[in-house]
């Protein structure tokens, strides 16, 4: 969801959008839940993709933003994922909303090209990757690109469906024989 409006903006913009909260009842006899566990116990209840945004899950929990005039659904029917029984609660204080955990990942490459960076990423190589930008499965900041040779800006966020995303943090140092070690932040 996406909000334009002008910086003159006079009053503070209250986006229609909860974050809920999901823990087992009982940690102990939980099972280890994965993201597609959780996406299916809410799309099980018979709702729309699109009115759920991310899931992000923490150890033995996970949190999901959906639209607030679905929120008491939620509250009142998600009590079970797979085999788990779970507690649905509502997140209040924005400081308690979940944030994206990053993993440094540093390497070499010989030029700052889209596949180099995607293969020092994911640790695969670059041959690999190239069907990947060719079928369209990459997106550099939300755009599409279908070029291996695109050279990322400094910040860019990269998508790689099926594989993950990562942020591109530049470019750190020049080795002896000329090649370049770039930072890498790799969403868990």
């Amino acid at each position: 969801m996406v909000a334009f409006h002008p910086d003159a903006l006079a009053f503070t913009w209250d986006y229609p959008i909860d974050c809920i909260r999901l823990e087992p009842k009982a940690v102990k006899f939980s099972e280890d839940l994965t993201h597609r566990d959780y996406l299916g116990a809410i799309l099980n209840l018979g709702v729309d993709r699109s009115v759920v945004g991310d899931i992000l899950i923490e150890d033995h929990t996970a949190s999901f933003f959906c639209l607030r005039q679905m929120t008491d659904f939620f509250l009142e029917n998600l009590c079970r994922v797979r085999h788990t029984t779970v507690v649905a609660s509502k997140i209040e204080d924005p400081g308690d909303l979940p944030r994206p955990e990053l993993k440094p990942v540093s390497g070499t490459c010989a030029s700052v090209r889209l596949d180099s960076l995607i293969a020092l990423a994911f640790g695969t190589s670059r041959s690999s990757i190239v069907h990947c930008i060719e079928e369209g499965l990459v997106f550099v900041n939300g755009k599409l690109i279908t070029s291996n040779g695109y050279e990322p800006k400094e910040g860019d966020i990269i998508s790689v469906r099926k594989k993950g995303r990562f942020i591109y943090d530049g470019v750190s140092r020049q080795t002896k024989k000329g090649r370049l070690g770039v930072r890498i932040l790799l969403y868990i």
